[in-house]
Formats: structure tokens, C-alpha cells, sequence
């Protein structure tokens, strides 16, 4: 090597060798040489003899001596970075190792390997501190140690995916500018992530399968292509979701604080890995990057890049979660039912991801009108894609639940079931057509025993996905099973932990459960996660009601976004305070304001106005109305005036089944 951009590096000769120590070829840049020295320097304690060139002798015939090291390594470990992918002499280097199956390649910034290098398991050793003692220290000697003893290297492609940060704090590039390459995926990449895993070069324990599913970047240079991106994320993490053996986080967490690093985020959900990735849409290609990262030190675990025709893009995201699980868990449970409920005709596939873009905004009636327009337009194209007939159910069941009109509500119910029948006529083991018929039943028809076993179906079916798991625990803390309720929705905030949906699920199950402390603080917590949540302030309202605090259950219900909600809670305390004509006054607002579709809340203020006939009456009329209210009539705690009236249990016992 005659230049300065890379070099090779060897130990003096002067060094003692102890018996049966390998030897190691350090290749570099020059300008890195600090980085160089504190590999040199790890190797040299773990008893390796290293070569670098920093320490030849004048008059040594420079590339004789340099080739005759090089091709007399038992090991060859090659620092790649930002500069060194540019340089010629240290590709040679690498090429060298390659072709003798003895490379190890690192990355000092989080730089990949450049084309032609992307087959080998590359460390990302950018985090590590110098110190000899860290864990990355002792994977970098595992890594070396293997090769050395003739474990063959792991081989797989490892293409690190464009993230939103670098992965150090040393300006590292990050995302490479670089044209990624369509890549081969099969056995080979699970096979050697199994070898790595018995091999110990990946970090052990019980969390080793915890997972964090980060949106993928948009490379379009499109923000209005982000529906795409982030469908494509949320797909990858809802098949990764039914695997049981990997812990998933689900999508409000994963993507929460955009504004933090890649291991920020993972260090935040407690979590021991990300998937990452991003996507470029050009013309009928579908360009896709992905890497599976161990949060604690970097190391790349899995990693590929794709392109594909649109066409194909409907099999990619299965081809990811399975080499993901190959690299996560010692043995698949099968790739049976990976794909369930999906589509062969990209058209149908794109109107799904827009329809689901929509339908994570959660912007209110709209946007679920405009979600529900674009699982439509899947199914006109696609009669038998399962998946879009559940989240048609879906998106019917959240305007019915938005309308004031009673029979506009009853018809779009009808609907809701009509069409989650149909999704799992067309795969019965899809848990999204499940818990969309069981939601669609509970909520439109009023009938827990014929909803719980569809409940109970998208529970054994997605045991790992978080929000299938809180729409359940909230069933059952509706009805009597408030122990397995609270039960599952820690297991969901572990799964979720960033997600505001899931502490108001579990103040709400707090509620049902008539724990007061815990709804509040279970609330307060969501609301930090988003402030202008609605029902919130509604359950806080309740728990201060129920622990007699008058003033500061007015000041909740006067918070609350959802006005029949606030109407129906300020009536109530006027009632408890004393001032019967203010609430009664209250009670003509909802009525006029709300007719027939607050039949449920009419009821609850009667109980308070000291008239449980009429209370009772007016809750019979919102059965027979089919009040989506009346599911919280068992575990009401504003019903509680009504409780032990004859009639009042009668009701429930003929109607809350």
C-alpha cells in the first residue's frame, strides 16, 4: 500500500507471542489510527498477535511485507467507516479476507459495508466506549475468537437501513447515498443467526426477543408517500406481532418521540432491539432496506436491501418478519399463517396502506370516513381480501359510534358485522376479523355471550400484538372478569409503554374495577401522552365523584373534550351538590342537544336526580336502541343509585349477556 487512506497494521516484533495465538490482519485509514490503536490494543490483551503497519521498520519492502501478512492471517479485520469504504487498499483487504472466509468486519461509525461486502455480519461498533470490560468489547473478541477457531463466519446479507440519527455521537453518516442491490433471502440467513445465538455473540436473557418495529423512513423525497412507509412498517410489525415467541412493541410506542435517536426509543420501551428501515417508490420499484440492531451496543443483527416490482411488495413483508424471527428465536413456530387474510394485486394492497395511514390518525369522524372510503375501494378491487373487510368492520363501527342519528348508528353497526363476518368467512384464523365482529356485536347488538368468543379467539391469535390485547382486557373488565382484565393490560403497557390509548385502557379498567387512585394516575399518564385525549378527564371526573371531592370532579368534567360526556358529569355533581334545578336545567341541554343518542347518559343523571323509575325505564330504552352505553351498565360506577333496586338487577341479568 502506497498511499495514506488505507493501511494494514501488524504488532512489533518484539512482542511475545503466547502459544497458540492467532494472528490478525488490521486493516484501516490512516486518519483513524486512534480508532485502530484501541482495537489493536483489545486484541492484544484477549492474546492475539495483531499486524498493523503502523509499526514497520525503514527499508522493509512495503507491499511485500504487507501482502505476506495479509495472506498469513488466520484473521482478517477490516474498520470500516465513512473514509475507508473510499478507500482502495482497504477493499482490497477486505476482498482478501472474503475470498479466504476469514473477514470480520466492523463498522467505527455505523457506515455499511460497501457493495460486495454486504454478505458478512458486520458489528456496529460505533457506541463502544475503549473500555476492555464492556460488553461490545467481548463481542468484538467473540467475533474475532470464532473466526479464529474455524466457526465460519455468520453469512448473511448486512446492508444497515437508512435511520433518522446516526448511530453515534460522532456526526456518523447513517444513511448511506449508496444504490442498495436486490438481495437473495432463504435458510442461510436463519441458519447463521442461530449460529451466532449458540455462539454467544448475541446478548442473552429473556428480553433477547424483545423488539421494537420503528417507522420506516420515506425516501421519496414525498411526504404525501408516507402512507406507504408506514403501512409497510405496521404490516412487518403485525406479522411479527402473532409470532409467540418474540415480544413486540406495539405501533403507538414504536413510533412515539420521532424527535430521539433510534436506541433512544428502544431504550425507552425496554426493549433489546429495533427493526428500522426506509423505502424509495421509484416508478414500479419498490426499494426496500431493513436491519435488525441490538439496542445495547449496536451490533447489527440481521439486516438485507430489496428491490422489487410492486407486484412483489405484498410477499416482502413476510419475507422481512421471517428472517427477523430467524434472527431473534432459536426456532420459527412455523411460517404457516404469516400471511393471513392478504392480497395478490398491489392496487388493492396500496388502498389498504392509505385506509391505514388514515385510520392511525385518529383525527375523529373524517378521517375514519376517508379510512373507510379506502378499505372500500381494496375490496372493489379485491372481493376476498380478509384483511380489508376487517378494518372496513373497523372504521363502520368508529363512525357509528361518532353519529348522533340512532338509526344511522344501528345501520352502520349492521354493516360493521356484516363485514367482519364476511373478513373471517374468508380466513377464519385473521384476529383483526375476530376482534372486529366480537367489537362490532358488543357494541351494536348489546350481547357479551355471543361477542366473547370472538374475544376470545383474537386473544389465542395474537398473543404479542398490544392492541389487540388492550381492545380485549377492556371486554372483560366490562363484564366480570376484572382480575384478568387488570392482568392483561400490564402486559400491554409493557408491550406499549408510550401509548396513551393503552393507560386510558387501563384507567378505565382501573375504573371498573373501582380502584379511584388508580384511574387518576393511570389517566394523568396518558394525558401526558397526549393531552387533548378524550374520555380522560370523564374517568378522572368519576374517581373524584366517588371519593366525594365535588369541586375537583366539576373542575375534570368542565376539562372533558367530549361534550355529552361533560354535559352528562356537570348535571351529575349539580344533582350530588344539592342544586336539583341546575341539573335538572343540564338535563333538558342533553336532551335537546342529543335526543335518542344519549339515552344511556339521560339514564345516568335520572339516577342522580333521586328518580330510579324513570332512570331504570330510560335505561331499558337504550337496549332496545341498541346505546353502545349500556356496555358499561355492570361496572357503572354513576349507575351505583340504581343498584339493588329489583328492577334495576332484573335488567341487567335479562339484558347484560
Amino acid at each position: 500500500m502506497a498511499d495514506t487512506t488505507g493501511t494494514g497494521a501488524a504488532q512489533s516484533q518484539e512482542h511475545s507471542q503466547p502459544q497458540g495465538c492467532k494472528k490478525i490482519f488490521l486493516s484501516y485509514t490512516r486518519p483513524e489510527i486512534e480508532q485502530a490503536r484501541a482495537i489493536i490494543a483489545l486484541l492484544e490483551e484477549a492474546g492475539f498477535e495483531v499486524w498493523w503497519d503502523g509499526l514497520l521498520e525503514g527499508g522493509v519492502t512495503y507491499l511485500a511485507t504487507t501482502e505476506a501478512a495479509l495472506e498469513g492471517a488466520d484473521c482478517v479485520v477490516v474498520l470500516w467507516s465513512q473514509l475507508s469504504v473510499e478507500s482502495a487498499w482497504v477493499r482490497d483487504e477486505a476482498q482478501s479476507g472474503r475470498e479466504r472466509g476469514c473477514l470480520v468486519p466492523l463498522s467505527l461509525d455505523g457506515t455499511m459495508a460497501p457493495l460486495g461486502f454486504r454478505q458478512i455480519q458486520m458489528l456496529d461498533i460505533s457506541a463502544w466506549d475503549g473500555k476492555h470490560d464492556s460488553p461490545l468489547a467481548q463481542r468484538i473478541i467473540n467475533a474475532v475468537r470464532m473466526q479464529c477457531d474455524g466457526t465460519p463466519a455468520p453469512v448473511r446479507p448486512v446492508v444497515p437501513a437508512p435511520t433518522r440519527k446516526p448511530l453515534s455521537g460522532r456526526g456518523a453518516p447513517g444513511i448511506s447515498r449508496r444504490a442498495m442491490v436486490a438481495g437473495g433471502i432463504g435458510i442461510a440467513a436463519g441458519a447463521a443467526a442461530l449460529a451466532m445465538w449458540q455462539g454467544g455473540v448475541f446478548a442473552p436473557g429473556d428480553d433477547a426477543t424483545s423488539m421494537a418495529v420503528l417507522r420506516f423512513a420515506n425516501l421519496t423525497g414525498q411526504e404525501e408517500q408516507n402512507w406507504f412507509s408506514d403501512g409497510l412498517s405496521n404490516e412487518v410489525r403485525s406479522i411479527l406481532a402473532r409470532n409467540p415467541l418474540l415480544k413486540v412493541s406495539a405501533p403507538t410506542s414504536s413510533t412515539a418521540n420521532e424527535d430521539a435517536d433510534d436506541f433512544a426509543i428502544g431504550r425507552s420501551l425496554g426493549v433489546s432491539n429495533i427493526l428500522r428501515g426506509s423505502v424509495q417508490l421509484v416508478a414500479n420499484t419498490v426499494r426496500v432496506s431493513a436491519e435488525l440492531v441490538q439496542v445495547s451496543d449496536g451490533l447489527i443483527v440481521w439486516a438485507q436491501s430489496y428491490d422489487r416490482d410492486f407486484s412483489d411488495i405484498l410477499a416482502l413483508q413476510s419475507d422481512i418478519a421471517r428472517e427477523v424471527a430467524s434472527a431473534l428465536v432459536p426456532r420459527l413456530t412455523g411460517e404457516e399463517g404469516l400471511d393471513l387474510g392478504g392480497t395478490d394485486d398491489p392496487r388493492a394492497y396500496e388502498a389498504y396502506l392509505r385506509g391505514q395511514s388514515l385510520y392511525q390518525l385518529t383525527a375523529g369522524e373524517e378521517s375514519d370516513r376517508a379510512a373507510l372510503r379506502q378499505f372500500e375501494a381494496a375490496i372493489a378491487i379485491d372481493p376476498d381480501y380478509a384483511a380489508a373487510h376487517a378494518m372496513r368492520s373497523t372504521m363502520l363501527a368508529a363512525v357509528a359510534n361518532a353519529t348522533s342519528d340512532a338509526d344511522e348508528m344501528r345501520e352502520y353497526y349492521a354493516q360493521a358485522t356484516a363485514a367482519a363476518r364476511r373478513s373471517i368467512a374468508i380466513e377464519p384464523n385473521l384476529a383483526r376479523g375476530h376482534l372486529a365482529l366480537g367489537f362490532a356485536i358488543d357494541n351494536g347488538k348489546g350481547s357479551r355471550s355471543e361477542a366473547l368468543p370472538h374475544y376470545r379467539r383474537a386473544e389465542e391469535l395474537a398473543p404479542g400484538d398490544a392492541d389487540t390485547q388492550r381492545t380485549v382486557a377492556i371486554f372483560y373488565a366490562y363484564g366480570d372478569q376484572q382480575d384478568l382484565a387488570k392482568a392483561m393490560i400490564e402486559r400491554v403497557l409493557e408491550l406499549d409503554p408510550l401509548n396513551a390509548r393503552a393507560f386510558h385502557a387501563a384507567g378505565f379498567i382501573a375504573l371498573f374495577a373501582r380502584d379511584w387512585a388508580g384511574v387518576i394516575q393511570r389517566m394523568e399518564e396518558a394525558l401526558a401522552l397526549n393531552p387533548n385525549l378524550a374520555s380522560a378527564q370523564y374517568a378522572i371526573a368519576n374517581a373524584r365523584l366517588m371519593q366525594g371531592d365535588l369541586a375537583a370532579a366539576r373542575a375534570s368534567f368542565e376539562a372533558e373534550s367530549v361534550p355529552v360526556f361533560r354535559d352528562t358529569g356537570l348535571a351529575i355533581v349539580a344533582a350530588q351538590s344539592g342544586d336539583a334545578d341546575k341539573a335538572r336545567d343540564l338535563f333538558a341541554r342533553l336532551v335537546e342537544g342529543y335526543g335518542d343518542s344519549s339515552l344511556y347518559q339521560q339514564s345516568q343523571v335520572l339516577a342522580h336526580l333521586g328518580d330510579p323509575d324513570a332512570a331504570i325505564a330510560m335505561l331499558e330504552r337504550a337496549y332496545d336502541a341498541g346505546d353502545p352505553g349500556v356496555l358499561l351498565a355492570r361496572n357503572d360506577p354513576l349507575l351505583d343509585p340504581l343498584r339493588g333496586h329489583p328492577a334495576f338487577e332484573r335488567l341487567l341479568l335479562e339484558r347484560a349477556t
